[in-house]
């Protein structure tokens, strides 16, 4: 596109488009098919973000198009309370990959809806309302959602939910619990952040919810055991475990849920992004006895699109496809080769603080200074800049108290040498830049 046009474009959305605060991309796409992004001057872009971390097939996958195509001829949107083939094929599918006793589910739309529902369900059943989380969460910003986020987005938003409690995020690389010989002392910090939530709980704790690995709080993966003694600490004080795996769930980490790495099984599941490869769908699963509480309580969960069956149809193909097209192992086999390839850059420059992740979900965290792990956020945007404009989307998040974390997500079905070209890229672009820096 011409830079005439360009201009144009940008003008028209800054005069007709509500700005809520993410600042646009001044990539302007026009087609997006597979692992690649098309311009409009058809400039090739390899997308290491699968979209906002949705497109877990890749984008415009074929056999979803043809789903989509024949749903919205034939069966799209129907009244609520009208259940079709599509819906419980879904479920009864959904059913069969999880783990005991989750068994129970209904779909919604989006990540943020799913954790509204999973929060309700939680209080209904326990009949409590307090909701712990991570320090560095995101669960999303609609009211429930966003009172249980802490790593953006709560201010200006008014009072949070009554009951909200933070808890310490698992920081590895950052965490001031240590041991005498200097390594991570997880399991200090985690009974400090419970000492913390007893002291302020008012006895009415309903939920923990939590990601297996936390993205937007900077790819935090836990440590062997943790998830296990968090799950054991949650039984203890008879709250309920929410897992959300929006990003990490159906196959990106390697196992199709994340949770499954560790051996435990929350009480409610929340999936949405993957699930849909990129199309609004999200689910809420839960054991039998949890589905009676609710039910005993009143629970009401209502949406236009509660069940709808076009997406339905879409949640069912892509757990056939991961299923049939092994999706699970080429995580593990892809994510082995990009992890390889991250610490080898993180042998060559010193400002790459911490290579973390699991599959197909790998961070790597930019440091300003070596000696004293100081963020290093503008020069992890000028990576970032360097490498979209060599043909390398990858998406950075800057937060406050940590460095630049790139989030490297490629759609599940990415070949060796398209790994190798966005580790290229990436090489290429922390060439420029540190030369820039030092020049």
């Amino acid at each position: 596109m011409a830079s005439s046009d360009a201009t144009t474009f940008f003008s028209r959305a800054d005069k007709y488009l509500m700005s809520t605060g993410v600042p646009y991309s001044p990539v302007i796409i026009t087609k997006a098919k597979g692992t690649r992004l098309y311009d409009a001057n058809n400039r090739q872009i390899l997308d290491f973000t699968s979209g906002q971390m949705s497109s877990l097939l890749g984008h415009s996958h074929p056999e979803i198009v043809e789903i989509i195509q024949k749903h919205a001829a034939e069966l799209d949107h129907l009244l609520s309370n009208m259940i079709t083939h599509p819906v419980v094929d879904l479920a009864e599918r959904l059913a069969r990959f999880l783990p005991a006793p989750l068994e129970k589910s209904f779909f919604l739309n989006t990540g943020s809806e799913s954790i509204e529902a999973a929060i309700k369900m939680a209080k209904c059943y326990t009949g409590n309302f307090e909701i712990v989380a991570f320090a560095a969460s995101y669960h999303g910003l609609t009211q429930g959602a966003g009172s249980a986020t802490y790593s953006a987005g709560r201010r200006k938003g008014g009072p949070a939910m009554p009951g909200q409690l933070a808890f310490p995020a698992p920081y590895a690389y950052r965490s001031p619990f240590r041991k005498s010989d200097g390594s991570y002392d997880w399991e200090t910090e985690l009974e400090f952040g419970w000492s913390m939530i007893d002291r302020q709980s008012v006895g009415s704790l309903a939920a923990f919810i939590m990601e297996p690995i936390l993205s937007t709080g900077g790819v935090l993966d836990f440590p062997a055991g943790y998830l296990q003694r968090m799950s054991l600490e949650c039984k203890k004080r008879d709250m309920l475990l929410i897992m959300d795996e929006a990003q990490t769930g159906v196959g990106r980490t390697g196992r199709l849920f994340a949770f499954e790495h560790d051996d435990v099984v929350p009480d409610i599941l929340a999936l949405s992004k993957t699930l849909g490869c990129g199309l609004p769908l999200a689910c809420v699963s839960t054991t039998t006895e949890i589905e009676r509480g609710c039910k005993e309580a009143g629970f009401l969960w209502l949406t236009t699109h509660l069940n709808d069956p076009l997406t339905a149809a879409v949640g069912n193909k892509v757990l056939e496809i991961v299923e049939r097209d092994h999706i699970c192992e080429r995580a593990i086999d892809r994510g082995d080769q990009l992890r390889r390839g991250l610490l080898k850059l993180q042998e060559k420059y010193w400002c790459i603080g911490d290579v973390r992740g699991r599959g197909l979900l790998q961070g790597i965290e930019i440091i300003s200074d070596p000696q004293t792990k100081a963020p290093g956020p503008e020069l992890g945007q000028a990576v970032s800049e360097q490498a979209m404009a060599r043909g390398l989307s990858c998406n950075i998040v800057n937060l406050p108290g940590m460095g630049g974390v790139f989030r490297l997500a490629p759609p599940v079905t990415v070949s060796a040498e398209e790994i190798e070209e966005g580790l290229r890229i990436l090489d290429e672009a922390f060439v420029h830049v540190l030369s820039e820096t030092t020049a």
